[in-house]
């Protein structure tokens, strides 16, 4: 891949700093400076456009900070912020930045002190100055009376901010880095040590271990959708069944997943939940190695390679199939995003058994990556680069076979182990039918209901939020892209809460299909940035290097910069945000609840069957009967008791963000059965009811 002079936008300064340019430097920090500010003060000016950046109880503190709001109006939509303070606070920043840049230009790399203070100053306050023009564009939207519109740039000023600070750290990284043609091929040529791809896996690793094992031990963990699948494999070793006592049979009835079953000759070593916890972190991690790996053959530069890999760990898509954003920490799509990342590198080494194996190994994720399968098997069948006759056979099959697949597990498999009930997707289409078949037939017939329900701000928002984090480049390589896209539209239509947003596990294949596409659209989004280069009259050096430094610093840094606003980990606002639900004080510290947990479990013996509330269920997984205490029917109570009629014992967790019982007289067992049950001493002052049967 050839790539331009990456310095030259920024290399025709006039050689002679006159006091006009730096004067005009002072201007463009000053006005970047004002702009901004203004951005700041219409953004943190409203309860609801601030939400976008801190919680609400930390805007509150703010506004009171500045006397501009009393405690005693706490729903007021709107304050009159001070503009002043605003703008001394993007100043001082400003200054601060503009001389600490300036300085270490100067200094550690060796540069002119005013070439760097003018160069600085007039090419990174440009993104200052475009900050303020979603601000323009939202005043726009709203002259215009489009709810949507207005609503949709409402909703979207994060990703602005984002996009010009993204765009300023790379403006800085490469002024930085401007230096001789000769001096500038040296240094692309030399390689980048491994030990930092490794040393960028092993940080993620730890932290977000540290972090899922922290929120297990304060349990903050539920046990519907997440640490059920650990009881799975406890019940399977010891002879109960690929269940949890949450399913309506055998699990296969909810999903064809069974992929979290390969961990099993490490549970019988390990049999605790901290082990899913650390495998489904480490799998994550290690799907930077196929990123890795796409990227470097496709770019021929191991430090575009290694950037895309750090992007891919940055990616706050990614991060959420490991925390979610409701705190459910495992699922098992977590090993479907490196199984299909080695999928798609098999594919395109052109290795017919990687891919194939790839291919058996995801669909033990779940049944729904045959979405992904079908329009892949197109895209192997028209890609040109191929071999006609062959490929062209190969893609359709897997076409056929991923339909067929898809098809048998959802009318035959499923509905077998569910007894012949309905799956439970149909009800998360339910305005387009009751069943598969009615569903299909209504998008068929009726594409306009779709289009309609396509069209909309939501649509457009999930794809910014995918797409953003790696400065849209994905674009550039649209037939890859597209495999993407029958998924995306799926979920899109889907009325389940959350299938609209990469905060859950929904997402899981799509974030795969982002990153094989990245890789393939760098070198082409070089082309493409040359002929821009070149039009506008930008000297290209007729020496080349592999790889563009502009597009591997954007790559990262956007996915940095929307991490900032949404990722839960330590390089995101909500874990230092005081007033958030994911403020690290919150969670990860040592509770009092979690200390009083600890007299429950001494209690109960590991024989007795228990009924609990969703957040300590997952400590009664290996007692020899689990059973979920709450309004939902089971199959094990679906007589429409709350509970099994061999229960021993009652845990009610009083003080967890769901429970609605506070007193042991508000527990309908032994408010309608006291002779039935004994309520245990309380010892955990007021945090547990524990009740045991006579």
């Amino acid at each position: 891949m050839h790539c331009t002079n990456y310095d030259g936008a920024m290399s025709h300064l006039p050689s002679n700093r006159s006091p006009s340019h730096v004067a005009f430097a002072v201007a463009m920090v000053a006005l970047g400076t004002i702009l901004s500010a203004t951005c700041c003060q219409t953004c943190l000016s409203s309860r609801q456009l601030s939400s976008n950046f801190i919680s609400p109880a930390t805007w509150m503190s703010l506004v009171d900070l500045h006397h501009s709001l009393s405690a005693s109006t706490p729903q007021q939509d709107s304050v009159n912020l001070s503009y002043v303070s605003v703008l001394m606070v993007c100043g001082t920043i400003a200054i601060v930045s503009w001389l600490g840049g300036t300085a270490w230009l100067a200094i550690w790399r060796g540069h002119s002190w005013l070439d760097s203070l003018i160069r600085w100053g007039w090419y990174g306050w440009i993104w200052w100055c475009l900050l303020d023009l979603w601000e323009w564009l939202w005043i726009a939207a709203a002259a215009t009376g489009s709810a949507s519109l207005t609503g949709f740039f409402s909703v979207t000023p994060q990703f602005w901010f984002a996009g010009c600070f993204a765009g300023w750290l790379t403006t800085f990284l490469t002024l930085q880095s401007h230096v001789k043609p000769a001096e500038r091929l040296a240094a692309e040529s030399r390689p980048v040590p491994v030990r930092w791809f490794w040393l960028c896996c092993g940080l993620y690793i730890a932290v977000f271990t540290t972090m899922n094992w922290r929120l297990y031990f304060n349990l903050l963990i539920p046990h519907g959708d997440s640490a059920m699948y650990e009881e799975h494999l406890w019940n399977l070793l010891h002879g109960k069944g690929f269940r949890s006592y949450l399913d309506r049979g055998l699990f296969l009835g909810e999903h064809i997943q069974f992929v979290h079953l390969f961990l099993l000759p490490l549970y019988a070593i390990w049999p605790s939940h901290l082990l899913m916890e650390a495998s489904s972190t480490v799998a994550l991690a290690l799907g930077a190695i196929p990123v890795y790996r796409m990227a470097l053959r496709h770019t021929g530069s191991d430090r575009t390679a290694v950037a895309v890999a750090i992007a891919y760990l940055l990616y706050f898509p990614m991060q959420f199939l490991d925390i979610e954003i409701d705190l459910k920490t495992f699922r098992p799509e977590s090993f479907g995003i490196p199984l299909l990342l080695f999928t798609f590198d098999q594919l395109d080494r052109k290795s017919l058994r990687g891919t194939l194996l790839g291919i058996v190994l995801c669909l033990t994720v779940k049944e729904d990556y045959t979405l992904v399968f079908g329009p892949l098997g197109i895209w192997i069948a028209l890609n040109r680069s191929a071999k006609s006759g062959q490929r062209f056979v190969s893609g359709l099959c897997l076409s056929l076979f991923s339909v067929a697949y898809l098809w048998f597990s959802m009318r035959v498999l499923m509905p077998w182990f569910r007894s012949g009930d309905e799956v439970h997707y149909a009800s998360y289409f339910a305005r387009f039918g009751n069943s598969p078949e009615e569903i299909l037939r209504t998008w068929f017939t009726q594409p306009w209901r779709v289009t309609e329900a396509l069209l909309t701000p939501d649509t457009a928002i999930y794809a910014i939020a995918l797409l953003a984090p790696l400065a849209f480049i994905p674009l550039f390589a649209p037939g890859r892209l597209a495999v993407g896209l029958p998924l995306f539209a799926i979920l899109c239509l889907n009325e389940l809460d959350g299938s609209r947003t990469p905060q859950h596990q929904f997402h899981a294949p799509l974030v795969a299909v982002v990153f094989w596409s990245l890789a393939a659209a760098l070198p082409r989004a070089v082309t493409v940035g040359n002929a821009i280069l070149i039009r506008m009259g930008v000297r290209i050096d007729p020496g080349t290097v592999a790889g563009s430094a502009i597009l591997r610093r954007l790559v990262w840094t956007s996915s940095l910069a929307t991490g900032i606003f949404f990722s839960l980990g330590p390089l995101g606002i909500p874990f230092w945000d005081a007033g958030s639900s994911w403020h690290w004080r919150r969670l990860y510290m040592p509770s009092h609840r979690a200390a009083m947990f600890d007299r429950v479990v001494q209690s109960i013996p590991m024989s007795a069957r228990v009924a609990s509330t969703d957040f300590v269920h997952p400590r009664f997984t290996h007692c020899a009967r689990s059973y979920d205490y709450s309004d939902y029917v089971r199959k094990v109570n679906e007589k429409g008791e709350r509970i099994p009629d061999d229960t021993e014992y009652i845990v009610i967790d009083t003080q967890h963000r769901y429970s609605r019982i506070k007193s042991p007289n508000e527990v309908p067992e032994y408010r309608d059965h006291p002779d039935w049950w004994e309520l245990l001493p309380d010892t955990t002052e007021g945090c547990f009811i524990v009740l045991k049967r006579k």
